[in-house]
C-alpha cells in the first residue's frame, strides 16, 4: 500500500477538494508537510507535519519518510528528484508526471532559468494556476491511482 505525501507550502486551493476526495475514496495514508498550517480537509487519513522553517525543510522531511512506491505531490522539480532516486513517483500540480525518463531533463530547464535569472536576464514565470491546471492534474491523479493503487 502507497502512502501520498503533500509538499503543501504552495498547494494550490483549487487541488484541495480533489485530492481529498481521492484520500477519502482509497482510504489513503496522507502526510500533509508544511512549513505553516495548511488545511487540505479533514479526513481520519491526513497527518499534518508542520516542520521549522527553513527553504527546504520539508523537502528533507518529505525525503526522510517516502518510501520506494509512494507518491509525493510536489512542484518542487529537485525534490520530485530526490523523491524518483528513492524509487517513488511524484505528479506536480499542473498534472505533469515525473519519471527517471523526464525528471533530469526537467532539472536541467530549472537549473537553466535559475542561472538566467541570477545574471540579472528577467523571465516569465509559470502562468498563474487555473481550471484547466486543476483538470489535467484531476486527469493525471486518476490515472496514477487507477494503474498503482491496490488496497
Amino acid at each position: 500500500m502507497l502512502n501520498l505525501y503533500v509538499d503543501a507550502d504552495a498547494f494550490p486551493n483549487l487541488l484541495k477538494p480533489i485530492l481529498l476526495r481521492w484520500i477519502e475514496k482509497l482510504h489513503l495514508k496522507t502526510f500533509v508537510v508544511s512549513n505553516k498550517k495548511v488545511d487540505i480537509g479533514k479526513s481520519e487519513f491526513i497527518t499534518y507535519i508542520i516542520v521549522e522553517a527553513g527553504a527546504d525543510e520539508a523537502d528533507h522531511k518529505i525525503v526522510e519518510m517516502v518510501e520506494e512506491g509512494d507518491l509525493v505531490i510536489t512542484a518542487d522539480i529537485p525534490l520530485a528528484d530526490r523523491v524518483i532516486t528513492k524509487n517513488a513517483h511524484a505528479i506536480d500540480h499542473r498534472g505533469e508526471l515525473y519519471s527517471v525518463d523526464n525528471i533530469k531533463q526537467y532539472l536541467a530547464m530549472r537549473n537553466l532559468m535559475q542561472t538566467i535569472r541570477e545574471s540579472g536576464e528577467m523571465t516569465r514565470g509559470p502562468s498563474p494556476f487555473n481550471q484547466k491546471d486543476a483538470h489535467q492534474f484531476s486527469n493525471q491523479i486518476h490515472k496514477f491511482f487507477t494503474k498503482n493503487f491496490k488496497n
